[in-house]
């Protein structure tokens, strides 16, 4: 180790370890797929939020329940996630055959159910990519340390061959190996951030989702 080293950002990384590069090689690995599912997290959430507004309004207007059926099941790769669960319902609930004055229960636990096993579709499709997310924010941090420990430990075991120790000596290692650290911090606050506001927006939108079931299961013991 000598004073003459180059203690800039990139020459630290190029004089570390090999397992303190692979390390940061990892983590910004980490942090560039987490910032691609945080975009793109950001547009399907934005997306569902758009479809959901939508769809209840149309639905609230007052028209045809038979007329969104079938705009809904026309087009069922294309609309929103709760329009799919309203035509899984509204589909449920057509296909049972009801004498005039008989029970309805039948038909409204089929009704429900379907919508529930489409609920649950609809909200593994949401959440996806947040279990990576969520990893990498708690993660991330302790993969940098390891590496940061692992730099310093190098670069105290240099001193060995060192006839006198000095800081100017020891400090290119000390600096190389925090930059470990700062990379884990650096992918793993992002992460965090994102995951917590996505679970939020999903969160609410799972609220709507129960509630328009709810409701949409009264008008049909209405209606029935």
């Amino acid at each position: 180790m000598n004073v003459t080293q180059d203690m800039s950002v990139w020459g630290l990384v190029m004089q570390a370890s090999l397992f303190v590069q692979l390390v940061m090689l990892g983590l910004l690995l980490a942090s560039l797929l987490s910032w691609w599912y945080i975009f793109r997290k950001a547009f399907v959430l934005r997306q569902a939020k758009a479809d959901t507004e939508a769809f209840e309004k149309d639905f609230w207007s007052g028209g045809d329940l038979n007329s969104l059926y079938q705009a809904a099941a026309a087009s069922k790769h294309r609309v929103g996630s709760l329009e799919r669960i309203f035509e899984a319902g509204f589909r449920e609930f057509s296909k049972v055959k009801r004498p005039p004055g008989s029970d309805l229960s039948a038909a409204i636990d089929g009704t429900r159910r379907a919508m529930s096993a489409t609920y649950q579709r609809e909200m593994d499709m949401l959440e996806q990519n947040l279990a990576f997310l969520a990893s990498v924010g708690s993660v991330a941090p302790y993969i940098g340390l390891l590496g940061t420990v692992w730099g310093i430990m190098h670069a105290f075991m240099g001193l060995s061959t060192v006839a006198q120790a000095t800081l100017a000596l020891v400090a290119p290692g000390i600096a190389e190996a925090l930059i470990a650290t700062a990379m884990g911090l650096f992918a793993a606050i992002p992460a965090v951030l994102a995951y917590n506001r996505y679970s939020h927006d999903i969160d609410r939108l799972a609220v709507r989702f129960e509630s328009f079931m709810e409701e949409f299961t009264n008008i049909m013991q209405r209606q029935g």
